[in-house]
Parts: C-alpha cells; sequence; structure tokens
C-alpha cells in the first residue's frame, strides 16, 4: 500500500505561497518604510501565525528526505504564539519588532545551515543553495537585533531586507529539499525492506 502525498503536497505549496508572500511583505517594506505601522503588523502577524501552521503540518507530514521540514514542529509553534500576539496586540509587538523577529530569522537560518549540511550528506545536489540563503538570513537577522541605526524608517529597510531573506530561504529550502514520490512506501515497510538489506 502506498502512501498518500496529499499532505506532503499541501504543505509544500503552503510553503511556497507563504515564502512569496514574505518576500512581497519584505520587498514593499524596503520600497516605503513608511507602512510599518499596526495594520502592518497585525496582517504580518496573521502570515506568521499561518505559516507556523503550515510548518507543522509540514513535519507531520515525512517527506522523503526528512531535511525541510525537521525543525518546524518547534518553529511553526513559536510562529503561531509570535504570530497571534501581533495580531492582537500590534502596539506592544512594534516595539519589539526587529529583536523578537530578528532572533526567529538567526535561529532559524542556523537550523537551515544544519539542513544543508544534511542535504550534502544525502547527496542533494543543491545543498549549497539553502547554505547560501541560510547565511544571508542569518546576517540580516544579527543586523535586524542590533539595529546599528536609531530610525524607525531604516529599522523598517532592515525588517524589509530580512523578510525577504527569511522568505528566500525558506523558498530555496522546500525547493531543493523536499522530494515527492507518488509512489512512496509506508515507513514501516521502508524500515523492514532496509533491514532486510543488511
Amino acid at each position: 500500500m502506498m502512501r498518500s502525498v496529499t499532505s506532503m503536497r499541501t504543505a509544500k505549496i503552503g510553503y511556497v505561497v507563504m515564502s512569496a508572500l514574505l518576500m512581497a511583505a519584505g520587498i514593499i517594506l524596503v520600497a516605503a518604510p513608511d507602512t510599518l505601522a499596526s495594520a502592518m503588523c497585525t496582517a504580518l502577524g496573521i502570515a506568521s501565525a499561518v505559516f507556523g501552521a503550515i510548518k507543522i503540518a509540514g513535519y507531520f507530514s515525512k517527506d522523503l528526505f526528512r531535511l525541510a521540514f525537521q525543525h518546524d514542529l518547534a518553529e511553526g509553534i513559536l510562529m503561531i504564539i509570535l504570530g497571534v500576539t501581533a495580531a492582537v496586540r500590534p502596539e506592544l509587538f512594534l516595539g519589539f519588532i526587529g529583536v523578537i523577529f530578528g532572533v526567529c530569522v538567526l535561529a532559524d537560518g542556523l537550523l537551515k545551515i544544519q539542513t544543508a549540511i544534511d542535504a550534502k550528506v544525502f547527496g542533494v545536489g543543491k545543498w549549497w543553495l539553502i547554505l547560501a540563503a541560510a547565511v544571508a538570513a542569518d546576517v540580516a537577522g544579527f543586523f535586524l537585533i542590533i539595529n546599528p541605526v536609531d530610525s524607525a524608517s531604516v529599522l523598517a529597510v532592515i525588517l524589509g531586507i530580512t523578510l525577504f531573506a527569511e522568505g528566500l530561504l525558506n523558498l530555496v529550502t522546500v525547493l531543493v529539499a523536499v522530494k515527492i514520490i507518488k509512489n512512496q512506501l509506508p515507513d514501516d515497510i521502508i524500515t523492514v525492506n532496509t533491514a532486510h538489506t543488511r
């Protein structure tokens, strides 16, 4: 009996869509930094909560390599908590948005570096794309945390760059590391077959 790939395909599509939305939000903030307000924060909060749910779904989808979604249970829960907070109390979240989001992106980038290394071990040819995107996201997240210039407009621009980098990182990761095979066997059958070949 073959395993259904519906959950994996749904998680992958959700990843692509939400990553694209993050990148679009980043471009908007860079182009028009004055748009960073309570409404924008609420929208980002809702998007973060939705993306968190998608990450959790991805974790339980059990894709072939188990690379892209391996840390997404904890990350998904954290994104839902932060997203709900930003949506319900945007005025509170705005004061800490740089540090909070910067730490999240920095952590995600570091975990994705591990994913890139694991992908190399698995023989994924484009593992270096994940590594490059992870390093870029880490740099952006670091600058967002320290916020070297005391200016709301500059903070919005750095946030926009960080949003774009985070969206790009997730997009690259899911496209490179998630492989969906229509005739993929259930885990118990794969385990038995592996044991017999040893």
